[in-house]
């Protein structure tokens, strides 16, 4: 009877002879929200971002300290030496000051905008954080599911080598007792060179699948709990690409961040402006000091005062106007600098709602094909296994040559890998389609854990269950398969 699912038994093959309950991972598995839990705990770029963000609002209470008062205090210790001429008279005296000012904004345009801006630009800086806080998200279930593709790929590629190693053991046995040539026989060890360094490969993609994941969390991985094939596979909800475009319109975050940046703009155009208006402030002094510091030095000398030596206070209050008349072209040009930026902004914020809206049609494209691509590739395995079948059949009565067996059984490990490929695809697509939304968040990570897997065994469990039952029970002996 002639051999049938190839493919299933190519992976009980791989499993080098035990059976697959055994071989089940003993390892403590990691799911998706606890690795995302970690990069939230420990990812670098995520706490830098939380410091700029912590620095960036720090300009509110900067620019709010321009309307408030300011009282500055200060002492100076001096030696004073007056000398006349006529009458000849001459003094040394020294003495300490003592002085405090107080000066209270009234009426300061310019600083007022200032604040104002300033306030924007905290608000786009939290908006900021948000949107690299989304953004780890995305990260997080990218940097998994990259290790799943790839142990995934590496289970085929195993799978795949073990094929090609049976392929090239029967071409030697055929070659031996003369049912085909020495062409068979190299046809076949170079099929199996070949999936061997494949397999080399996939093994160092594994490896760096988990460094990338250990640079994005700061911690080590052996396994992690594998996506089961019974995910729901279905269209975007609602499955109206412009219901999706007028979401992001109104919550994609890096979209708010860049409202809060033309308004910002707006008000250091109106800061830049206000620096032609006039200024008042309401100023307060007093001084304490030795009066030849204060400037109390005639000693009486024909001004019919008196003379004395003690100390001397002074104080006054009033109001102080400024009004600016020209600064060497200073103000108009800040002016005209300010335009520019505004303009900068405000194409900046089209730029990026344009890019918004291409990137949510994208994906809402995306994912509608990652529907039917998954199906499609599903099949696929199907019918590659068919071709497969057919193909060793005709090789076995001589209609086909041992190249066209080792085509067929490349094309079938090939659609194994590109239906697992579809699969994180649209699981990926799906996250990045809610990020351009802007309604990504850790409740997507989790309702993604409830088809985790966590006795998730690479080598198995990269196919269909339907696949791998048919394997078992070939691997048990059941006539049936």
């Amino acid at each position: 009877m002639l051999r049938r699912l190839s493919l299933a038994v190519a992976v009980a093959s791989a499993m080098t002879g035990q059976a697959w309950a055994a071989q089940a991972p003993t390892t403590a598995m990691n799911d998706l929200i606890s690795v995302y839990r970690e990069a939230a705990q420990n990812n670098a770029d995520i706490a830098a971002a939380r410091a700029d963000y912590q620095a960036r609002r720090e300009v509110v209470p900067q620019a709010r300290a321009g309307l408030l008062p300011n009282l500055s205090a200060g002492a100076e210790l001096a030696d004073t030496r007056t000398k006349l001429d006529s009458p000849s008279y001459t003094a040394n005296r020294s003495g300490t000051v003592y002085q405090a000012n107080l000066s209270q904004p009234l009426f300061r345009a310019d600083r007022w905008f200032q604040l104002q801006a300033a306030e924007a630009t905290s608000e786009q800086a939290a908006l900021d954080l948000s949107a690299t806080e989304q953004n780890l998200i995305l990260q997080s279930a990218e940097s998994y599911f990259n290790v799943l593709r790839a142990q995934d790929n590496l289970a085929s590629t195993k799978a795949e080598e073990a094929a090609f190693k049976r392929q090239l053991d029967q071409s030697n046995e055929r070659f031996d007792v003369g049912l085909s040539d020495k062409t068979d026989v190299l046809e076949s060890q170079a099929g199996y060179d070949t999936a061997r360094a494949n397999r080399i490969i996939a093994e160092r993609q594994v490896d760096d699948a988990f460094q990338a994941l250990t640079t994005l969390t700061n911690r080590e991985y052996p396994a992690l709990e594998g996506m089961r094939h019974t995910l729901p596979i279905l269209a975007p909800t609602p499955n109206n690409a412009k219901a999706w475009v007028d979401t992001a319109s109104a919550q994609n975050l890096n979209l708010l961040a860049s409202n809060y940046a033309v308004d910002a703009a707006k008000e250091t155009l109106s800061q830049r402006k206000s620096g032609h208006a006039p200024t008042l402030d309401a100023v307060a002094s007093y001084q304490k000091g030795d009066n030849d510091s204060l400037g109390f030095t005639n000693s009486g000398l024909n001004s019919g005062i008196p003379p004395y030596s003690g100390d001397v206070e002074q104080s006054s209050i009033g109001l102080q106007l400024n009004i600016p008349i020209y600064s060497g072209g200073l103000t108009s040009s800040q002016v005209r600098e300010a335009y520019q930026r505004l303009d900068q902004t405000e194409q900046q914020r089209e730029s990026l709602r344009r890019k918004v809206v291409q990137d949510t049609r994208n994906l809402h494209r995306a994912v509608n094909t990652d529907v039917e691509t998954v199906k499609a590739r599903k099949q696929s395995i199907v019918s590659n296994q068919s071709a497969l079948e057919a193909t060793e059949i005709g090789y076995q009565v001589g209609t086909r040559n041992i190249v066209d067996v080792l085509d067929a059984q490349r094309q079938l490990y090939s659609s194994v890998r590109t239906y697992n490929d579809a699969r994180y695809d649209y699981i990926l697509n799906n996250l990045r389609l809610k990020q351009a939304a802007g309604t990504l968040s850790p409740a997507d990570l989790e309702a993604l854990d409830t088809y985790l897997k966590p006795d998730y065994n690479p080598d198995k469990d990269f196919l269909p269950p339907d696949l791998a039952k048919a394997a078992e029970a070939q691997m048990q002996g059941n006539p049936n398969y």
